[in-house]
Protein backbone atom coordinates (compact mmCIF):
# COMPACT_ATOMS: atom_id res chain seq x y z
CA UNK A 1 0.00 0.00 0.00
CA UNK A 2 1.22 3.17 -0.80
CA UNK A 3 2.45 4.89 1.81
CA UNK A 4 1.84 8.37 0.61
CA UNK A 5 -1.86 7.67 1.28
CA UNK A 6 -1.81 8.37 4.90
CA UNK A 7 -0.45 11.54 7.14
CA UNK A 8 2.49 10.48 9.31
CA UNK A 9 1.38 11.28 12.98
CA UNK A 10 4.28 9.39 14.33
CA UNK A 11 6.64 6.04 13.35
CA UNK A 12 3.63 4.09 14.40
CA UNK A 13 0.43 6.18 13.86
CA UNK A 14 -0.76 7.07 10.79
CA UNK A 15 -4.10 8.86 10.01
CA UNK A 16 -6.18 8.23 6.70
CA UNK A 17 -7.44 12.13 6.34
CA UNK A 18 -11.33 12.74 5.85
CA UNK A 19 -12.52 13.75 2.61
CA UNK A 20 -16.12 12.82 0.76
CA UNK A 21 -19.07 10.85 3.37
CA UNK A 22 -15.91 10.37 6.08
CA UNK A 23 -17.48 11.74 9.15
CA UNK A 24 -14.23 11.02 11.10
CA UNK A 25 -10.16 9.99 10.30
CA UNK A 26 -9.05 6.86 9.53
CA UNK A 27 -6.10 5.65 11.73
CA UNK A 28 -3.93 2.60 11.48
CA UNK A 29 -1.48 2.12 14.06
CA UNK A 30 1.70 0.05 12.67
CA UNK A 31 5.11 1.05 11.43
CA UNK A 32 5.72 1.77 7.94
CA UNK A 33 6.94 -1.72 6.81
CA UNK A 34 3.87 -2.87 7.92
CA UNK A 35 1.71 -0.38 6.21
CA UNK A 36 3.87 -0.70 3.01
CA UNK A 37 2.87 -4.51 3.05
CA UNK A 38 -0.73 -4.27 3.58
CA UNK A 39 -3.16 -5.04 0.69
CA UNK A 40 -5.13 -1.81 -0.55
CA UNK A 41 -8.33 -2.97 0.99
CA UNK A 42 -7.16 -2.19 4.22
CA UNK A 43 -7.34 1.40 3.02
CA UNK A 44 -10.50 1.49 1.68
CA UNK A 45 -12.41 -1.08 4.29
CA UNK A 46 -11.02 1.73 7.19
CA UNK A 47 -12.37 4.76 5.05
CA UNK A 48 -15.79 3.16 4.61
CA UNK A 49 -16.09 2.60 8.54
CA UNK A 50 -15.20 5.91 8.55
CA UNK A 51 -18.59 6.78 6.86
CA UNK A 52 -21.02 5.01 9.10
CA UNK A 53 -23.67 6.84 11.71
CA UNK A 54 -22.31 7.82 14.80
CA UNK A 55 -18.51 6.64 14.60
CA UNK A 56 -16.99 8.27 17.31
CA UNK A 57 -13.11 9.90 16.70
CA UNK A 58 -11.72 7.89 14.24
CA UNK A 59 -12.12 4.16 12.01
CA UNK A 60 -9.02 2.62 13.71
CA UNK A 61 -7.02 -0.45 12.00
CA UNK A 62 -3.89 -2.58 13.51
CA UNK A 63 -0.90 -3.63 12.81
CA UNK A 64 -2.11 -7.09 11.66
CA UNK A 65 -5.05 -5.33 9.62
CA UNK A 66 -6.06 -7.33 6.21
CA UNK A 67 -8.92 -7.41 4.14
CA UNK A 68 -12.23 -8.75 5.78
CA UNK A 69 -15.71 -8.40 5.14
CA UNK A 70 -16.97 -4.72 5.20
CA UNK A 71 -14.40 -4.22 8.28
CA UNK A 72 -10.70 -4.84 8.03
CA UNK A 73 -9.58 -7.51 10.10
CA UNK A 74 -7.36 -5.78 13.14
CA UNK A 75 -10.41 -3.42 12.55
CA UNK A 76 -11.63 -1.22 15.28
CA UNK A 77 -15.02 0.92 15.33
CA UNK A 78 -16.98 3.11 18.42
CA UNK A 79 -20.24 3.98 17.83
CA UNK A 80 -22.23 6.59 19.86
CA UNK A 81 -25.69 4.49 21.49
CA UNK A 82 -28.38 7.02 20.48
CA UNK A 83 -27.24 7.86 16.56
CA UNK A 84 -24.88 4.92 16.05
CA UNK A 85 -25.33 1.26 14.21
CA UNK A 86 -24.67 -2.18 14.78
CA UNK A 87 -23.18 -4.22 11.93
CA UNK A 88 -22.20 -8.18 11.59
CA UNK A 89 -18.87 -6.69 9.96
CA UNK A 90 -17.94 -5.20 12.54
CA UNK A 91 -17.94 -8.38 14.86
CA UNK A 92 -17.39 -11.47 12.12
CA UNK A 93 -19.08 -14.54 11.80
CA UNK A 94 -17.49 -16.19 14.71
CA UNK A 95 -18.63 -14.03 17.24
CA UNK A 96 -16.49 -14.52 20.18
CA UNK A 97 -13.50 -16.10 19.04
CA UNK A 98 -10.48 -15.48 21.19
CA UNK A 99 -7.75 -16.98 23.19
CA UNK A 100 -7.37 -18.18 26.43
CA UNK A 101 -3.64 -19.11 27.93
CA UNK A 102 -3.67 -21.58 31.01
CA UNK A 103 -0.76 -21.42 33.24
CA UNK A 104 0.84 -24.36 34.60
CA UNK A 105 3.16 -25.41 37.24
CA UNK A 106 5.56 -27.31 34.72
CA UNK A 107 8.43 -26.52 32.81
CA UNK A 108 10.30 -27.37 29.72
CA UNK A 109 12.41 -30.25 30.77
CA UNK A 110 10.00 -32.23 32.18
CA UNK A 111 7.29 -31.73 29.44
CA UNK A 112 9.61 -31.83 26.38
CA UNK A 113 10.48 -35.81 26.40
CA UNK A 114 6.39 -35.92 26.93
CA UNK A 115 5.15 -33.60 24.41
CA UNK A 116 4.50 -36.70 21.34
CA UNK A 117 2.57 -38.56 24.09
CA UNK A 118 0.80 -34.86 25.51
CA UNK A 119 -0.50 -34.00 21.93
CA UNK A 120 -1.18 -37.43 20.68
CA UNK A 121 -3.52 -37.78 23.91
CA UNK A 122 -5.07 -34.26 23.56
CA UNK A 123 -5.99 -35.05 19.99
CA UNK A 124 -8.20 -37.52 20.88
CA UNK A 125 -9.59 -36.16 23.79
CA UNK A 126 -10.01 -32.81 22.59
CA UNK A 127 -12.47 -33.20 19.38
CA UNK A 128 -10.86 -31.23 16.50
CA UNK A 129 -11.89 -30.80 12.82
CA UNK A 130 -14.60 -29.49 10.84
CA UNK A 131 -18.39 -30.35 11.72
CA UNK A 132 -16.72 -32.31 14.62
CA UNK A 133 -19.27 -33.15 17.57
CA UNK A 134 -18.50 -33.34 21.10
CA UNK A 135 -19.92 -35.70 23.26
CA UNK A 136 -21.83 -33.23 25.14
CA UNK A 137 -25.36 -33.41 24.37
CA UNK A 138 -27.74 -30.52 25.10
CA UNK A 139 -31.73 -30.39 25.26
CA UNK A 140 -33.06 -26.93 24.17
CA UNK A 141 -33.17 -25.58 27.27
CA UNK A 142 -29.52 -26.57 28.00
CA UNK A 143 -28.52 -24.89 24.42
CA UNK A 144 -30.82 -21.62 25.81
CA UNK A 145 -28.95 -22.10 29.46
CA UNK A 146 -25.32 -21.76 27.61
CA UNK A 147 -26.16 -18.53 25.19
CA UNK A 148 -27.33 -16.60 28.52
CA UNK A 149 -24.79 -18.09 30.87
CA UNK A 150 -21.76 -18.78 28.86
CA UNK A 151 -19.03 -20.29 30.82
CA UNK A 152 -20.20 -20.13 33.83
CA UNK A 153 -23.34 -22.79 32.53
CA UNK A 154 -19.55 -24.88 32.08
CA UNK A 155 -18.60 -24.54 35.52
CA UNK A 156 -22.45 -25.40 37.19
CA UNK A 157 -22.37 -28.05 35.08
CA UNK A 158 -18.88 -29.58 36.40
CA UNK A 159 -16.90 -28.72 33.14
CA UNK A 160 -14.54 -25.95 34.28
CA UNK A 161 -13.25 -24.37 37.56
CA UNK A 162 -14.86 -21.78 39.60
CA UNK A 163 -11.40 -19.75 39.94
CA UNK A 164 -11.56 -19.68 36.06
CA UNK A 165 -14.56 -17.09 36.24
CA UNK A 166 -12.78 -14.28 37.23
CA UNK A 167 -9.69 -14.71 34.55
CA UNK A 168 -12.43 -14.61 31.94
CA UNK A 169 -13.05 -11.12 30.08
CA UNK A 170 -16.45 -10.13 31.20
CA UNK A 171 -16.10 -13.09 33.55
CA UNK A 172 -17.02 -15.25 30.72
CA UNK A 173 -20.61 -14.02 30.73
CA UNK A 174 -21.50 -11.18 29.06
CA UNK A 175 -25.25 -9.61 29.46
CA UNK A 176 -27.76 -8.80 26.97
CA UNK A 177 -27.97 -12.27 25.24
CA UNK A 178 -31.40 -12.71 24.41
CA UNK A 179 -31.97 -16.80 22.95
CA UNK A 180 -35.27 -16.35 21.63
CA UNK A 181 -33.08 -13.84 18.61
CA UNK A 182 -31.09 -16.60 17.94
CA UNK A 183 -32.92 -18.39 15.07
CA UNK A 184 -33.62 -22.70 15.19
CA UNK A 185 -31.25 -22.75 12.17
CA UNK A 186 -28.07 -21.85 14.22
CA UNK A 187 -29.95 -24.12 17.53
CA UNK A 188 -29.71 -27.20 15.11
CA UNK A 189 -26.39 -26.60 14.05
CA UNK A 190 -24.72 -26.56 17.66
CA UNK A 191 -25.58 -30.24 17.70
CA UNK A 192 -23.18 -31.35 20.35
CA UNK A 193 -20.39 -28.59 19.20
CA UNK A 194 -20.04 -27.61 22.74
CA UNK A 195 -16.48 -27.94 24.21
CA UNK A 196 -14.57 -28.65 20.15
CA UNK A 197 -12.12 -26.75 18.80
CA UNK A 198 -13.33 -26.83 15.14
CA UNK A 199 -10.93 -26.29 12.02
CA UNK A 200 -9.45 -23.01 10.30
CA UNK A 201 -6.83 -21.30 12.57
CA UNK A 202 -7.86 -22.53 15.56
CA UNK A 203 -5.78 -24.35 17.80
CA UNK A 204 -4.64 -25.71 21.04
CA UNK A 205 -1.24 -24.95 21.88
CA UNK A 206 1.74 -26.21 24.33
CA UNK A 207 3.97 -23.52 24.41
CA UNK A 208 7.27 -22.43 26.88
CA UNK A 209 8.12 -18.68 28.12
CA UNK A 210 11.17 -18.15 26.15
CA UNK A 211 12.18 -14.71 26.93
CA UNK A 212 10.79 -12.23 29.62
CA UNK A 213 10.64 -8.27 28.64
CA UNK A 214 9.26 -7.10 31.94
CA UNK A 215 9.67 -9.31 35.42
CA UNK A 216 7.27 -7.12 37.79
CA UNK A 217 4.38 -8.04 34.86
CA UNK A 218 5.64 -11.25 34.55
CA UNK A 219 5.64 -11.42 38.17
CA UNK A 220 2.33 -10.28 38.42
CA UNK A 221 0.62 -12.49 35.82
CA UNK A 222 2.47 -15.26 37.51
CA UNK A 223 4.98 -16.25 34.30
CA UNK A 224 8.53 -18.05 34.50
CA UNK A 225 11.40 -18.81 32.30
CA UNK A 226 10.93 -22.00 30.24
CA UNK A 227 7.28 -22.67 32.34
CA UNK A 228 4.99 -24.23 30.42
CA UNK A 229 1.48 -22.47 29.17
CA UNK A 230 -1.61 -23.67 26.68
CA UNK A 231 -3.50 -21.57 24.67
CA UNK A 232 -6.67 -22.68 23.25
CA UNK A 233 -7.87 -20.11 20.28
CA UNK A 234 -11.68 -20.94 19.56
CA UNK A 235 -14.86 -19.55 18.54
CA UNK A 236 -19.11 -20.04 18.41
CA UNK A 237 -18.32 -22.87 15.93
CA UNK A 238 -21.62 -23.29 13.82
CA UNK A 239 -23.90 -21.35 15.87
CA UNK A 240 -21.98 -18.19 15.92
CA UNK A 241 -21.49 -18.62 11.98
CA UNK A 242 -25.28 -19.31 11.31
CA UNK A 243 -26.04 -15.66 13.58
CA UNK A 244 -23.86 -14.10 11.49
CA UNK A 245 -25.01 -15.71 8.69
CA UNK A 246 -28.90 -14.66 9.60
CA UNK A 247 -28.71 -11.40 10.52
CA UNK A 248 -26.27 -10.36 7.45
CA UNK A 249 -29.81 -10.57 5.63
CA UNK A 250 -31.45 -9.25 8.11
CA UNK A 251 -29.35 -5.86 8.64
CA UNK A 252 -29.38 -5.32 4.73
CA UNK A 253 -32.58 -5.28 4.99
CA UNK A 254 -32.90 -2.52 7.81
CA UNK A 255 -29.94 -0.65 6.03
CA UNK A 256 -32.46 -0.08 3.16
CA UNK A 257 -35.15 0.58 5.55
CA UNK A 258 -33.00 3.31 7.56
CA UNK A 259 -31.70 4.67 4.26
CA UNK A 260 -27.95 4.09 5.78
CA UNK A 261 -25.46 4.63 2.90
CA UNK A 262 -23.78 1.40 2.35
CA UNK A 263 -20.15 1.36 0.82
CA UNK A 264 -19.45 -2.30 0.96
CA UNK A 265 -22.30 -4.89 0.62
CA UNK A 266 -20.83 -6.93 4.11
CA UNK A 267 -21.16 -3.40 5.74
CA UNK A 268 -24.73 -3.82 6.18
CA UNK A 269 -26.20 -2.40 9.61
CA UNK A 270 -28.88 -1.48 11.49
CA UNK A 271 -29.39 1.43 14.31
CA UNK A 272 -28.36 0.44 17.83
CA UNK A 273 -31.58 1.18 18.88
CA UNK A 274 -34.05 -0.11 16.26
CA UNK A 275 -35.42 -3.48 16.58
CA UNK A 276 -33.03 -5.11 13.89
CA UNK A 277 -30.05 -3.31 15.64
CA UNK A 278 -31.21 -4.61 19.23
CA UNK A 279 -32.23 -8.17 18.10
CA UNK A 280 -29.09 -8.46 16.33
CA UNK A 281 -26.95 -7.22 19.32
CA UNK A 282 -28.93 -9.96 21.88
CA UNK A 283 -27.93 -12.92 19.28
CA UNK A 284 -24.60 -11.48 18.71
CA UNK A 285 -24.07 -11.49 22.62
CA UNK A 286 -25.62 -15.20 22.92
CA UNK A 287 -22.11 -16.01 20.23
CA UNK A 288 -19.96 -14.83 22.59
CA UNK A 289 -21.79 -16.77 25.24
CA UNK A 290 -21.43 -19.88 23.39
CA UNK A 291 -17.93 -19.16 22.50
CA UNK A 292 -17.14 -18.48 26.73
CA UNK A 293 -18.53 -21.95 27.50
CA UNK A 294 -16.94 -23.75 24.29
CA UNK A 295 -13.46 -22.84 25.97
CA UNK A 296 -14.31 -23.43 29.27
CA UNK A 297 -14.92 -27.11 28.44
CA UNK A 298 -11.76 -27.39 26.70
CA UNK A 299 -10.02 -25.90 29.00
CA UNK A 300 -11.69 -28.48 31.35
CA UNK A 301 -10.62 -31.37 29.30
CA UNK A 302 -6.91 -30.38 28.75
CA UNK A 303 -6.90 -30.54 32.33
CA UNK A 304 -8.13 -34.17 32.06
CA UNK A 305 -5.37 -35.38 30.12
CA UNK A 306 -2.90 -33.00 31.71
CA UNK A 307 -3.72 -34.80 35.28
CA UNK A 308 -2.98 -38.56 33.83
CA UNK A 309 0.14 -37.67 32.26
CA UNK A 310 1.22 -35.14 35.01
CA UNK A 311 -0.56 -36.26 38.38
CA UNK A 312 1.32 -32.80 40.08
CA UNK A 313 0.24 -30.21 37.61
CA UNK A 314 -1.59 -27.49 38.21
CA UNK A 315 -3.41 -25.47 35.76
CA UNK A 316 -4.69 -21.93 35.79
CA UNK A 317 -6.04 -19.50 33.58
CA UNK A 318 -3.88 -16.16 33.38
CA UNK A 319 -6.66 -15.04 31.21
CA UNK A 320 -8.85 -14.90 28.34
CA UNK A 321 -9.60 -12.12 25.35
CA UNK A 322 -12.07 -11.83 22.56
CA UNK A 323 -11.60 -10.52 19.25
CA UNK A 324 -14.50 -10.72 17.32
CA UNK A 325 -17.03 -8.72 19.62
CA UNK A 326 -19.03 -5.55 20.24
CA UNK A 327 -19.96 -4.07 23.03
CA UNK A 328 -20.81 -1.87 25.30
CA UNK A 329 -17.97 0.00 27.38
CA UNK A 330 -17.53 3.85 28.69
CA UNK A 331 -14.33 5.80 26.71
CA UNK A 332 -12.78 8.87 26.18
CA UNK A 333 -14.29 9.82 22.65
CA UNK A 334 -12.70 13.43 23.03
CA UNK A 335 -8.80 14.22 24.00
CA UNK A 336 -9.88 17.48 24.62
CA UNK A 337 -12.19 15.84 27.85
CA UNK A 338 -11.98 14.15 30.88
CA UNK A 339 -15.27 12.78 30.28
CA UNK A 340 -16.13 9.08 29.07
CA UNK A 341 -18.90 8.25 27.06
CA UNK A 342 -20.85 4.94 26.63
CA UNK A 343 -20.23 3.75 23.25
CA UNK A 344 -21.03 0.32 21.34
CA UNK A 345 -17.32 -1.20 20.44
CA UNK A 346 -16.96 -3.51 17.63
CA UNK A 347 -13.58 -5.37 17.47
CA UNK A 348 -12.93 -7.10 14.37
CA UNK A 349 -9.99 -8.90 14.61
CA UNK A 350 -9.12 -6.62 17.55
CA UNK A 351 -8.67 -7.67 20.85
CA UNK A 352 -9.07 -5.13 24.24
CA UNK A 353 -5.84 -4.01 26.07
CA UNK A 354 -7.47 -2.41 28.98
CA UNK A 355 -5.00 0.22 31.03
CA UNK A 356 -3.91 -0.36 34.69
CA UNK A 357 -6.68 0.09 37.49
CA UNK A 358 -9.73 -0.65 34.75
CA UNK A 359 -13.09 -2.16 37.13
CA UNK A 360 -12.76 -4.67 34.44
CA UNK A 361 -9.98 -6.72 34.45
CA UNK A 362 -9.01 -9.07 37.62
CA UNK A 363 -7.71 -7.27 40.75
CA UNK A 364 -4.66 -9.28 40.78
CA UNK A 365 -3.70 -7.68 37.17
CA UNK A 366 -5.15 -4.05 38.58
CA UNK A 367 -1.37 -3.00 39.08
CA UNK A 368 -0.20 -3.53 35.29
CA UNK A 369 -3.50 -3.62 33.10
CA UNK A 370 -4.99 -6.67 31.15
CA UNK A 371 -2.82 -9.36 29.88
CA UNK A 372 -2.78 -9.18 26.49
CA UNK A 373 -2.66 -12.14 24.45
CA UNK A 374 -1.20 -12.14 20.70
CA UNK A 375 -1.39 -15.87 18.76
CA UNK A 376 1.55 -16.05 16.12
CA UNK A 377 0.92 -18.61 13.20
CA UNK A 378 1.49 -22.20 13.25
CA UNK A 379 5.01 -23.07 14.28
CA UNK A 380 6.16 -19.00 15.33
CA UNK A 381 6.19 -17.00 18.71
CA UNK A 382 2.91 -15.91 20.62
CA UNK A 383 3.36 -13.31 23.21
CA UNK A 384 1.94 -11.97 26.40
CA UNK A 385 1.30 -7.97 26.41
CA UNK A 386 -0.22 -6.10 28.78
CA UNK A 387 -2.95 -3.39 28.27
CA UNK A 388 -1.97 0.76 28.82
CA UNK A 389 -3.20 3.98 29.59
CA UNK A 390 -2.28 5.33 26.18
CA UNK A 391 -4.88 2.21 24.81
CA UNK A 392 -7.60 3.79 26.47
CA UNK A 393 -6.97 7.49 25.32
CA UNK A 394 -6.03 6.68 21.58
CA UNK A 395 -7.96 3.47 20.43
CA UNK A 396 -10.58 2.79 23.11
CA UNK A 397 -8.62 0.45 24.82
CA UNK A 398 -7.68 -2.25 21.21
CA UNK A 399 -4.60 -4.23 20.60
CA UNK A 400 -3.99 -6.17 17.63
CA UNK A 401 -5.23 -9.84 18.27
CA UNK A 402 -2.51 -11.42 16.10
CA UNK A 403 0.07 -12.12 13.27
CA UNK A 404 -2.63 -11.29 10.51
CA UNK A 405 -2.91 -13.34 7.67
CA UNK A 406 -0.20 -12.13 4.73
CA UNK A 407 -1.74 -14.61 1.76
CA UNK A 408 -5.05 -16.08 1.58
CA UNK A 409 -5.73 -19.58 2.59
CA UNK A 410 -6.07 -20.83 -1.42
CA UNK A 411 -2.64 -19.10 -2.38
CA UNK A 412 -1.19 -20.78 0.90
CA UNK A 413 -1.88 -23.83 -0.36
CA UNK A 414 -0.50 -23.70 -3.57
CA UNK A 415 3.17 -22.92 -1.76
CA UNK A 416 2.94 -25.46 1.24
CA UNK A 417 1.96 -29.26 1.81
CA UNK A 418 0.67 -29.97 5.07
CA UNK A 419 2.39 -33.34 5.37
CA UNK A 420 5.99 -31.71 4.29
CA UNK A 421 5.38 -28.51 6.87
CA UNK A 422 4.48 -31.43 9.61
CA UNK A 423 8.11 -32.51 8.99
CA UNK A 424 9.25 -29.17 8.57
CA UNK A 425 8.07 -28.09 12.63
CA UNK A 426 9.13 -31.68 13.78
CA UNK A 427 12.85 -30.77 12.93
CA UNK A 428 12.24 -27.55 14.90
CA UNK A 429 11.24 -29.55 17.70
CA UNK A 430 7.37 -28.58 17.37
CA UNK A 431 5.07 -31.64 17.39
CA UNK A 432 1.78 -31.60 15.12
CA UNK A 433 -1.87 -33.26 15.29
CA UNK A 434 -3.75 -32.29 12.88
CA UNK A 435 -7.16 -33.50 11.47
CA UNK A 436 -6.42 -32.07 7.75
CA UNK A 437 -3.99 -32.00 6.14
CA UNK A 438 -5.29 -29.18 4.04
CA UNK A 439 -6.09 -27.11 7.09
CA UNK A 440 -2.10 -27.65 7.95
CA UNK A 441 -1.32 -26.06 4.54
CA UNK A 442 -3.68 -23.25 4.94
CA UNK A 443 -2.12 -21.75 8.26
CA UNK A 444 1.51 -22.29 6.93
CA UNK A 445 3.50 -19.94 8.65
CA UNK A 446 4.50 -17.77 5.12
CA UNK A 447 0.94 -17.31 4.80
CA UNK A 448 1.21 -14.98 7.77
CA UNK A 449 2.93 -11.48 8.38
CA UNK A 450 5.94 -11.67 11.01
CA UNK A 451 4.50 -11.50 14.40
CA UNK A 452 7.74 -10.11 15.65
CA UNK A 453 6.72 -7.05 13.67
CA UNK A 454 3.50 -6.59 14.45
CA UNK A 455 4.15 -7.20 18.15
CA UNK A 456 6.90 -4.59 17.88
CA UNK A 457 4.76 -2.37 16.49
CA UNK A 458 2.11 -2.44 19.46
CA UNK A 459 4.42 -2.20 21.94
CA UNK A 460 7.05 0.62 20.41
CA UNK A 461 3.09 2.77 19.57
CA UNK A 462 2.32 2.22 23.61
CA UNK A 463 -0.75 0.66 22.72
CA UNK A 464 0.53 -3.14 25.08
CA UNK A 465 3.69 -3.55 26.01
CA UNK A 466 5.76 -7.01 25.82
CA UNK A 467 5.36 -9.42 28.64
CA UNK A 468 6.68 -12.75 27.59
CA UNK A 469 7.52 -14.12 24.24
CA UNK A 470 6.17 -18.10 23.82
CA UNK A 471 7.62 -20.53 21.62
CA UNK A 472 5.57 -23.81 21.09
CA UNK A 473 6.89 -27.14 21.33
CA UNK A 474 3.04 -28.84 20.33
CA UNK A 475 -0.15 -28.03 18.41
CA UNK A 476 -3.26 -29.60 17.80
CA UNK A 477 -5.38 -28.35 14.91
CA UNK A 478 -8.21 -29.26 12.85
Amino acid sequence: MEISKFKKINNYEWDIQKSGEMRVPGRIFASQKLIEEMDDKVFEQTSNVACLPGIQKASIAMADAHWGYGFPIGGVGAFDLEEGIVSVGGVGFDGGCGVRTIKTNLFLDEVKPKIKLLCDSLFNHVPVGLGIRGKIMLNNRQVNEVLTNGARWAVENNYGDQKDLQFLEDKGEISGAIPKNVSQIAIQREKNQIGTLGSGNHYLEIQYVDEIYDEKAAKIFGLEKNQIVASIHCGSRALGHQIGTDYLKVLAEASRKYKIPIREKELVCAPINSNEGQKYYSAMCCALNYAYANREVITHLTREIFDKIFPQNKLETLYEVSHNSAKIEEHFVDNKSNKKKKVLVHRKGATRAFGPGHNLIPKKYSAVGQPVIIGGSMGTESYILHGTNFAMKNCFGSSCHGAGRAMSRHAAKKIEQGSHLILELLKKGIYVRARSLSGVAEEAPEAYKDVNNVVNSMHDSGIALKVVKLKPIGNIKG
